[in-house]
């Protein structure tokens, strides 16, 4: 029996390979199209106004008197929101109020509370008693001073609770207070702040990372559970923003202002349940999240991490 030739052999598989190489390429090419039009439509075209009054009187912003928060409560009052701002100081709570009121004229209530405590809830549920509350923006947070590893952390008890309090505590407790009246109404919006820190591990910010990502998961979870109910819950995980809280002074395309942020950040609710908010840093998500592998960014977040704190502890010995 004589045995077929090459040539005859790739002839046998010349059509079936013509038809998976191009079922290949069309799919990839269709894949392209609808990431570019999603793309499109999140970052170009946006979701109108979605964030209007009609979803509620009153927006609801924790930790409102500086960065991020601010600009969220000016980019609300600015649509016409009715203002409620919690932070820990009475006096930067009417600062930001008065303002708030001059430039948009629209009604403000404040309530200040230090989220480092778990008592407090009381005073807030009393505060926003019988308020038709559309939006809550849980953003308040706090960090590390410098990065630094987890036994070597000062006060590390106390550094615990306050960053577990801030961070994880106060996001579940005013979804608790603010959810069930969305959920009878059937619309409002809740957007958990939390970090690009949250979409892997960061060594020397082991606490500050793990805290964002249940903020994470625990915001994925709730829009799974009450999309159908009408409530839009989406998670934000910004990376740098010219903030007190990253000690980033100058502003770049990457690490852009509070109010550059908010302002693209708000154009993809509905759009996305999980967003960056800002196109060069859903960039950077798509590049540390897929392209790299986590080893890599894990060992790069460590270097980088390692270089702070030695600058921040030299720093320190020459004052």
């Amino acid at each position: 029996m004589q045995l077929p030739s090459l040539g005859e052999m790739l002839a046998c598989v010349e059509t079936p390979l013509f038809w998976v190489g191009a079922l290949t390429a069309a799919s990839l090419t269709l894949w392209l199209v609808r990431q570019l039009v999603a793309g499109f439509r999140i970052w170009v075209m946006g979701n109108g106004d979605l964030l209007s009054p009609k979803l509620g009187k009153w927006a609801v912003v924790t930790g409102a008197t500086d960065g991020i928060g601010k600009s969220y409560a000016e980019e609300l009052a600015r649509r016409g929101f009715s203002m409620m701002l919690i932070s820990r100081s009475q006096d930067k709570l009417d600062d930001v109020a008065k303002s708030l009121e001059s430039q948009y004229n629209v009604e403000t209530k404040t309530i200040a509370v230090d989220f480092g405590r778990v008592d407090i809830y009381p005073k807030i549920e009393a505060g926003l008693a019988g308020l038709e509350i559309g939006v809550l923006v849980n953003n308040v947070g706090i960090s590390y001073p410098y990065p630094e590893f987890f036994l070597h952390i000062p006060n590390l008890d106390n550094f615990i609770n306050n960053m577990i309090n801030v961070n994880i505590t106060s996001v579940c407790q005013m979804t608790r207070l603010v959810l069930p009246r969305m959920v009878e109404r059937s619309k409002g919006v809740v957007l958990n702040i939390s970090s690009a820190s949250g979409m892997y591990p960061v060594p020397l910010l082991t606490v500050y990372s793990a805290s964002k990502a249940f903020v994470d998961f625990f915001s994925r979870g709730l829009q799974a559970e009450y999309k159908s109910k009408g409530v839009i819950v989406q998670s934000v995980l910004p990376f740098f923003v010219a903030t007190k809280m990253t000690k980033i002074r100058k502003p770049t395309l990457d690490k852009p202002t509070p109010d550059r942020y908010v302002a693209a950040e708000v154009t993809t609710v509905g759009l996305q349940d999980q967003t960056n908010g800002y196109f060069p840093h859903a960039v950077m998500g798509w590049l540390t999240t897929v392209l790299v592998p986590i080893n890599l960014v894990i060992y790069f977040g460590m270097r980088m991490n390692k270089a702070q704190r030695g600058g921040y502890l030299r720093r320190r010995k020459l004052r």
